[in-house]
This record gives structure tokens, sequence and C-alpha cells, in this order.
């Protein structure tokens, strides 16, 4: 099987083209390399260029006639960006998404999963939540999700494509045999921060201390990046199944892990402790959810293997390598 990766010289799709790999499977990459970097593409079939690209994307089916799927992943995802920038972010999700689609309709691809966020959810009192729970996105990053996760399923009702959404928790950790991870210093999310701080001996800052939650910090799902790979290569080996049963599926750990609780884990990891301070709200900070559905399981036979301590680990490895990797 040969597969399409749109972003995947990002961190997630280029981890799920090492899972294709691994599997058999030929990953072939498009990534524009705004967030992207050229390394992850090093050894697979790339191109450069834009998702909303038509002749190029035309090029690629032509040169790559037996692409059977797209994993599509390209996207910005930072919540605080997409509060100062909503319309760099609409255009980069959304309507390149769109005009992405309409390249692949037109290529006669028939199948793509899309990876989309548990950020659109609406959550209960207990955090918690499952495929059918209400959605209420709380900031543009997340509302761009749930926009093409609605666009993608009104076009798959008309026209020869299937979708599937793959609604992604908070992944955490690096491909276990480090070809690749994060490709920012110093990423925006709970734990890259909490890496930074331990670096350079400060405190990390839990922003966010008054939330409905056991300890008043956001709660996370946090999810190992591998085995969201793992369930990317489940997906595809059984995406004809599965496109008459469901368009969506939770991918997550189904247990919930506050920020001071990940701290507590960062700690039982490392050698010196990180110390914490508190701090306010983000822009588009929310309280968090954790799955409690098993439909990845019943669907794709696929659980989560990694720890919150292993994926703690495999950040931690891959940050000590993070500038050997990359050029720059």
């Amino acid at each position: 099987m040969r597969v399409l990766i749109s972003g995947g010289a990002g961190f997630i799709g280029s981890t799920v083209a090492s899972a294709c790999l691994d599997a058999g499977i030929t990953p072939v990459i498009l990534d524009s390399l705004v967030t992207g970097r050229r390394e992850f593409a090093e050894g697979r079939a790339f191109y450069e260029g834009d998702i909303a690209d038509g002749a190029l994307v035309d090029k690629v089916f032509a040169e790559q006639p037996d692409i059977e799927a797209v994993i599509h992943c390209a996207a910005l995802i930072v919540v605080p960006d997409s509060v100062a920038d909503p319309v760099g972010y609409y255009r980069a999700n959304v309507t390149k998404s769109l005009e992405f689609v309409d390249h692949l309709l037109r290529n006669g691809c028939e199948r793509m999963i899309f990876s989309s966020s548990a950020s659109i959810y609406r959550t209960g009192d207990d955090h918690t939540v499952d495929e059918r729970s209400p959605l209420d996105p709380q900031s543009p990053y997340a509302r761009t999700k749930a926009v093409c996760e609605a666009m993608f399923a009104d076009i798959a009702a008309t026209r020869p494509i299937n979708v599937l959404s793959l609604r992604y928790f908070n992944p955490i950790g690096a491909d276990p045999a480090m070809r690749t991870g994060l490709q920012l210093r110093r990423p925006s999310h709970a734990l890259g921060k909490m890496i930074g701080a331990y670096e350079e001996g400060v405190p990390f800052q839990i922003t966010g201390t008054d939330y409905s939650t056991r300890d008043g910090s956001g709660i996370r799902d946090y999810v190992h990046v591998w085995d969201l790979a793992a369930a990317h290569v489940a997906a595809l080996q059984r995406f004809d199944e599965l496109a008459e049963a469901e368009s969506v599926i939770n991918l997550g750990t189904g247990s919930g892990t506050t920020v001071r609780e990940l701290v507590d884990a960062f700690n039982r990891v490392v050698a010196r402790p990180v110390e914490v301070v508190e701090a306010e709200r983000r822009p588009g900070d929310v309280a968090g959810a954790y799955t409690r559905s098993d439909l990845a399981h019943r669907l794709l036979g696929w659980r989560p293997r990694y720890s919150i301590e292993e994926g703690i680990r495999h950040s931690l490895e891959w940050a000590a390598v993070r500038d050997s990797r990359l050029a720059g």
C-alpha cells in the first residue's frame, strides 16, 4: 500500500510515516515546510509545497499513481496563536483543506483519514467525552477542526470519498527509535514547557489553577505519539470495513491526568525535580477532557501501549538529540 501524508514532515505526520514504513506501507510526503522539517522527509518520497496547490497535487498522483489513501495531517495547531490570528488559522486549516479535498476528488482518491482534535468537545462535569458527546470548540484552532469535520462529512455524503476523522487527545513522546520528535525547541504545550523549565533550571508555570478538576489544574488525556501513529496504521488496514460503520474515532488512553499530576510523573522520571509556580490561564485554554470510549479498541483493535512516564522519557531523549538531528 502507498499512502499520501499531508503535513508528513511535521511531528505527528512524520511519526505516522515511520509507523507506516515499519508496517510495510510506503508513505509519500506532501509538506510546505512552514512548520515541518525537511530532515523528517529524508529517505521518503517528498513533495515540497502547499496542499492547496492543485498542480502539485496532480503531479503527486501522476507520479505516484498507486496511492490508495490520504492521511491529512497538515494544519496549524497552536491555540494561543489561533486566538491572535484567526484569519490565518481559518485560511490554513479550513480554506486550504477544502481546496485539498477537491484536488483529491479530481484525482480519484476515495479514502481519507483526517487528523482531528478532541478539543472540539463540550465536556461535562466529569471531564470525560465519547464520540457522541456534544461539540463546543472554545478556540479558533478547535473550531477549524470542527468546521473541517462537518465540511468533509457533507462532501462524503455526495461525492466518491470516505473520510474517517481521528480525534486526537494530547500527544506526547517521540518515535521510540528517535527518528522524529517535536521539531520546536520550545513547544507551547505543558510537557514542552516543563522540559524547557527543567533544562533552564527555572520553575514551571501551571497556567490556570481554578478549573473544576480534582486539583484545580487543567486535565488532559496524554497519549504517546507512537501509539497515535499505530492507530493510523490500523485505520489504513481496516479502512474499507470502517467506512460503512463510523466516521469519527477518539484516540486517547481513557485516563485523565491533571497538570499537577503530569509534574509529579515528570519528577519521577528526572534526576532533579522541577519546581512549579502558578499563573493565569492562557488565551483559549480550557479545563480539558479525556475519553471514556473504547471504540478505537473495538473497531481498530488498538490500545495505547506506552505510559505517561515512557512518553516523558522519550520526550526528554528526543530533546537531548534534537539539535544534532535538525540542521537549524
